[in-house]
């Protein structure tokens, strides 16, 4: 339960210790290639393959893997569009507004901020005048002030780890 936004979101905030260079080695191979076996890896990386699942197993406990869920493109499921909505709040309703913005399914992810907003939203509509129904959801949410949107015209620097992976193994 996170007690700052009040819902069941798992927020990872402890310190985890620093990866040795054979999980940066496997976690490189994964990205790499996503959906190798577990035999596959361990051939590649010159590992037994008890080795990598257990060392997956501990990366897992650790937190080291995102959800599945972050690699479905909203694209594909009809959501075209994607926007940047920050948000000034009420800073007494956050713990609530956190909850009335997660019943919103075009919201994908939301950030507290510092600065002069509170909230970074990214949401995803199926045309502007969709982006425009849910940017009025969210501002009759309790504890909205008001919101600025930006649209996102075209993805620069896709998600990506690979290159902290390779830092990392370059220490």
């Amino acid at each position: 339960m996170c007690p700052v936004l009040g819902f069941a979101a798992v927020l990872i905030l402890r310190i985890m210790q620093p990866l040795d260079g054979t999980d940066t080695r496997l976690l490189s191979a994964m990205a790499k290639d996503p959906r190798g076996t577990v035999v596959a890896l361990a051939q590649k990386l010159g590992l037994s393959r008890n080795t990598v699942q257990a060392r997956m197993a501990q990366l897992e406990k650790k937190h080291a893997f995102l959800s599945f869920e972050r690699r479905i493109n909203p694209v594909a499921l009809g959501y075209p569009l994607t926007a940047f909505i920050t948000v000034h709040v009420q800073q007494q309703k956050l713990a609530s507004l956190a909850q009335d913005l997660a019943d919103i399914p075009e919201i994908l992810e939301g950030f507290g901020l510092t600065g002069s907003a509170d909230l970074l939203l990214r949401v995803v509509a199926l045309d502007a005048e969709d982006l425009y129904r849910i940017n009025g959801k969210i501002l009759g949410c309790d504890g909205v002030d008001r919101t600025d949107t930006a649209l996102a015209m075209r993805e620069m620097i896709p998600y990506r780890v690979q290159p902290l992976l390779g830092r990392r193994s370059e220490s």
